[in-house]
C-alpha cells in the first residue's frame, strides 16, 4: 500500500452531518491508504454524498457484522474520519473506492432518517508530551514488532524499515496496527486508545501474545519435522541393515513379525489354516510397514489368530439337569424339549455325533428365539445369534474377498470369533426372509453351513482356508416352511411350534409373565395381584394371537398403572386386578369369540378355521334367490376356499336325486355363499364340508343342528380329507360351547396328541365321505 502525501489536518473542519460507511470485517487506521468494496445500498450512497461535496467521510466500525441497518449502539464510539481518492462502479452495483485515513473521531450522534448514513463527530487532538516514559514504551514495541517479524515474515523489509523509522510515536503506533494480521477486535482496541501512551501499552500487550502464539507454533512445526524425518531415517537404516544381514546371510525377522509367528503356534490352527498364515506371514515380512497391502495381511492374520480353532466348551450331558433347565425356562412345547433331550442321549452313549439342524417353525412370540438359549443354557454352551432377515448380498455369509482395506469375513465365521469357542449354539432367525438379487442368493451360501455332510469345511472367502462346523449347533427359525428354499429345508429337521393354547398361555402368564412384569416395574409379590380370571380374561378378550408378545404387553401396561398408583396416590397394600377391573386398566376389551347359535337354522352351518391367531368358529351362510343359476360368493374368501365352494356347488348338482333337491334348481336359483366377518381374509380347504351342508340345508329347507361344528375338505366325489390345525380348532370349539364336532376319519390318530383338558366335554364324529356329514349335521 503506497502512502499519499499528506494533507494538513489541521486544515480540515468537520461538518454537522458527515455521511459515513460501517464496515464489518476490516479496521482503517489514520495514516492508511486501502481499497475498500462497498455493496450496502445507503453505504454506496455515503460515497455519492462525500463525493458531491469535498470526498470526505467517517469509517465507522460495527460490533455486529450481521447488522443490515446499525444503531449507535452496535458501533465502537470511535471513528476513522477518511477521504475517498478514487472510485469504481462494479458491474453487479457495487462500488470499489480507494480511501485515505486521517484522523480519529468520536461519534456523537446518528441520523437514521436520511437515505445514506450519516452522522455528527467531534475531533479527537492527541497531545503527545514526548518524556522517558513514551520513549520506553516506543522502544519495547519497535523491539517485540521486529521479533515478530522474524519468526512471520510476512512483509517486505523496506515497509518494516519505513515504519520502525518514524519518529511520530502516533503514527508509528496506527502502522504497526494496520499492517499487523489481528483480530478485528484487537484492531479496534488500538483504535479507541486515543491517548498515545495507553495506546502504546494495548499495542504491546497484543504484539506480545502474538509472539509467543508464533513461538509456540514454530516450536510444534519442528518438532512434527523432527518425527518425520527421524521415521524416513528409521526406514532407510532398516533398509539398509535388511540388505547387510541378507549379504552376510544373518538376517533377523522384526520383533512383530516373531510376536505373530508365535500367535499363529499357539492357535493352534488346522494344517491348512496354518500352512497360509505362515505364507502370508512371510509376506509381510517383506513389505513397508506404512504399506496399504501389508495392513490388509496383518487384519487378516489377526483373523486367523483370533478364531477359536481348537478351544471349544465341554457339554453338560446331564439329562435330568437339562430337562429341569428346559422346563423351567418354557412352559409346553414339548415336541422341541424331546428332541434336544433325544440329542444328549444319543451324544452321551456316542460321544461323536454331528452337531444336528433344527428349525423351529411357528407364529411370531411362540418362544422360538428364547427356546434356542435355553438349549445352550441346557448344554452348557455358549450362545450367538445372526438375524437373517432382509438379508440379500451372498457376502454376509461367505464373506468378502481381500481386495480392499475395509474386507471382512461373513457372519458365520464372525460370530464363531464372537462366540471364542467352535462349538456354540448358533441360532439363524428368520430363515424364511432372505432375499435373492444381483449380488447373489444368500440361501444358497447356507447350503453349506448347514450340510452335516459339507460344513466340516467351510470356505469362507475371506479366509480361504476351511473352517470346521461339524461340532456347531445350528439352530434355524422361521415363520413359515412355504418360504424356506427346497434345498435349504431339505437340510433342516422341522419341528413345529403352533402356538400356545389357552390354558398353556394362562400358565405362561402365571409362572413367568406376570412375575417378569412386575420386578421390571418395581413392584413387590406383597403388593400386586392378578386373578387367574383376569389373566384368562386378558388372552381371550384382550389379546388374539399364537405367541405372547401382545399378552405380555398387556401384563406391564397393568403393573405400570399400578406402579402410578403407589407413587402418586400414597397407595398402601395390595393391589388386586380382577376380571372386572381390566376395563380401568385396559379398556375395553378389543376381541369376542364367536359361540354357537342357540337354535337350529336353516343354511347357516358352524365350521372349525385355524388363523395364525389360534383357532376360531366360522359360521357359513347360504341363500336361494329365484333367478338364473348364478352362484355368488362373499366375505373376503382366497382362491382355494372358492375353489371349495365352487365343488361343493358341484357335487350337490351332481347328487341332486339323492340328496333330494330340485334337479333343476341351478338353472332357476341364484346361491349366495357368504361367509361372516368379511374384513377378515380366509383361505384353505378345510371349509369344505361346511358349505356342502349349509347348500343342502338352504335346498331341502332341512335345519342344522347347531351344537354340532364340523371341518374337513371335500372330493368332487364326496370323499372328505383330513385337514391340519386341529389342536387350535378343537380349543375354538371348546370356547365356542360346541357340544359334536365332525372331523374326517383320518384325523382321528391326531387326536392322541391333543391335550385332555380340550377334549373335555366334546363329542367326536369321524366320517369318511359328505352322506355321513349330512346325517349328523342335519336334522
Amino acid at each position: 500500500m503506497a502512502m499519499i502525501k499528506e494533507i494538513k489536518l489541521e486544515d480540515i473542519k468537520l461538518k454537522k452531518i458527515i455521511p459515513f460507511i460501517p464496515l464489518r470485517d476490516t479496521v482503517v487506521f489514520p495514516a492508511m491508504v486501502l481499497p475498500l468494496l462497498v455493496g450496502r445500498q445507503r453505504s454506496l450512497n455515503s460515497i455519492e454524498e462525500a463525493m458531491s461535496s469535498d470526498g470526505f467521510l467517517a469509517l465507522a466500525f460495527q460490533k455486529d457484522i450481521h447488522q443490515e441497518e446499525p444503531k449507535i449502539s452496535d458501533l465502537y464510539p470511535i471513528a476513522t474520519f477518511a477521504k475517498v481518492l478514487q472510485s469504481l462502479r462494479q458491474p453487479d452495483g457495487s462500488m470499489k473506492i480507494l480511501i485515505e485515513g486521517l484522523f480519529r473521531v468520536k461519534i456523537n450522534k446518528l441520523f437514521s432518517e436520511r437515505k445514506y448514513f450519516a452522522l455528527s463527530a467531534e475531533k479527537i487532538r492527541v497531545r503527545i508530551v514526548k518524556d522517558m516514559e513514551l520513549e520506553a514504551l516506543s522502544r519495547a514495541v519497535k523491539e517485540q514488532f521486529e521479533e515478530y517479524n522474524k519468526l512471520n515474515p510476512f512483509m517486505p523489509k523496506e515497509v518494516i524499515g519505513a515504519i520502525v523509522s518514524t519518529d511520530n510515536p502516533e503514527r508509528f503506533a496506527d502502522s504497526i496496527a494496520g499492517y499487523l494480521p489481528l483480530k478485528i477486535e484487537d484492531k479496534n482496541k488500538i483504535l479507541v486508545a486515543v491517548e498515545i501512551k495507553e495506546r502504546l501499552k494495548v499495542l504491546a500487550s497484543i504484539l506480545n501474545h502474538e509472539t509467543e502464539v508464533l513461538r509456540v507454533q514454530k516450536r510444534i512445526q519442528g518438532q512434527v519435522f523432527k518425527k518425520i524425518e527421524k521415521t524416513q531415517k528409521d526406514f532407510y537404516l532398516q533398509q539398509q541393515m535388511k540388505a547387510i544381514q541378507q549379504e552376510l546371510g544373518k538376517e533377523e525377522p522384526a520383533p512383530e513379525i516373531l510376536g505373530l509367528r508365535k500367535k499363529i503356534k499357539e492357535a493352534k490352527m488346522s494344517p491348512e489354516a496354518e500352512k497360509k498364515s505362515t505364507e502370508e506371514l512371510k509376506k509381510l515380512s517383506k513389505m513397508m510397514s506404512l504399506s496399504p497391502e501389508a495392513t490388509v495381511i496383518r487384519n487378516y492374520l489377526d483373523w486367523m489368530i483370533n478364531l477359536p480353532w481348537s478351544k471349544e466348551t465341554k457339554d453338560n450331558l446331564d439329562i435330568k439337569n437339562a430337562e429341569k433347565i428346559l422346563n423351567e425356562d418354557h412352559y409346553g412345547l414339548e415336541k422341541p424339549k424331546e428332541r434336544i433331550l433325544e440329542y444328549l442321549a444319543v451324544r452321551k452313549r456316542t460321544k461323536e455325533l454331528k452337531g444336528p439342524i433344527l428349525c423351529f417353525v411357528g407364529p411370531p412370540g411362540s418362544g422360538k428365539t428364547s427356546l434356542g438359549k435355553s438349549v445352550a443354557h441346557a448344554l452348557g454352551r455358549e450362545f450367538v445369534r445372526i438375524s437373517l432377515g432382509g438379508i440379500r448380498d451372498e457376502a454376509e455369509i461367505r464373506g468378502h474377498r481381500r481386495t480392499y482395506i475395509g474386507s471382512l469375513p461373513g457372519r458365520i465365521i464372525q460370530s464363531i470369533k464372537k462366540a471364542k469357542v467352535r462349538n456354540p449354539v448358533f441360532l439363524m432367525d428368520e430363515v424364511d426372509k432372505m432375499g435373492t438379487d444381483f449380488r447373489g442368493d444368500p440361501a444358497s451360501a447356507l447350503l453349506e453351513v448347514l450340510d452335516p455332510e459339507q460344513n466340516f469345511s467351510f470356505s469362507d472367502h475371506y479366509l480361504e482356508v476351511g473352517f470346521d462346523l461339524r461340532d456347531v449347533f445350528f439352530i434355524t427359525t422361521a415363520n413359515t416352511e412355504a418360504n424356506i428354499p427346497l434345498a435349504l429345508f431339505d437340510r433342516m429337521e422341522t419341528i413345529a411350534l403352533p402356538g400356545y393354547t389357552t390354558w398353556e398361555k394362562l400358565e405362561i402368564a402365571k409362572r413367568f409373565l406376570f412375575p417378569k412384569a412386575r420386578k421390571a416395574n418395581g413392584l413387590k409379590e406383597s403388593e400386586i395381584l392378578i386373578t387367574d380370571e383376569a389373566l384368562l380374561s386378558i388372552v381371550r378378550n384382550y389379546t388374539r394371537e399364537a405367541g405372547v408378545r401382545e399378552l405380555e404387553r398387556c401384563i406391564a401396561t397393568i403393573c405400570r398403572k399400578v406402579t402410578r398408583e403407589f407413587v402418586t396416590n400414597d397407595q398402601k397394600g395390595v393391589v388386586k386386578v380382577a376380571e372386572k377391573d381390566l376395563a380401568k386398566y385396559l379398556g375395553v376389551a378389543k376381541f369376542t369369540f364367536n359361540f354357537t347359535e342357540k337354535k337350529d337354522k336353516v343354511g347357516v352351518a358352524t365350521g372349525l378355521a385355524w388363523t395364525e391367531y389360534g383357532g376360531d368358529i366360522l359360521f357359513t351362510e347360504v341363500l336361494a334367490m329365484k333367478g338364473k343359476g348364478k352362484l355368488l360368493i362373499t366375505g373376503r374368501l382366497g382362491d382355494v376356499m372358492k375353489e371349495s365352494a365352487q365343488a361343493a356347488l358341484s357335487y350337490v348338482r351332481a347328487n341332486a336325486f339323492v340328496l333330494k333337491t330340485e334337479k333343476s334348481f341351478h338353472k332357476e336359483l341364484d346361491i349366495h355363499i357368504h361367509v361372516p366377518e368379511g374384513a377378515v381374509p380366509k383361505d384353505g380347504p378345510s371349509a369344505g364340508i361346511t358349505i356342502v351342508t349349509s347348500l343342502v340345508s338352504c335346498l331341502t329347507k332341512r335345519k342344522v343342528r347347531a351344537d354340532t361344528a364340523m371341518t374337513g375338505e371335500i372330493t368332487l366325489r364326496g370323499k372328505v380329507l383330513p385337514i391340519g390345525g386341529l389342536k387350535s380348532k378343537l380349543l375354538a370349539a371348546q370356547r365356542g360351547e360346541i357340544k359334536r364336532i365332525i372331523l374326517p376319519r383320518e384325523n382321528e390318530k391326531d387326536l392322541t396328541e391333543v391335550d385332555e383338558k380340550i377334549k373335555k366335554n366334546l363329542k367326536f364324529i369321524f366320517v369318511e365321505n359328505i352322506d355321513e356329514v349330512l346325517k349328523e349335521a342335519l336334522r
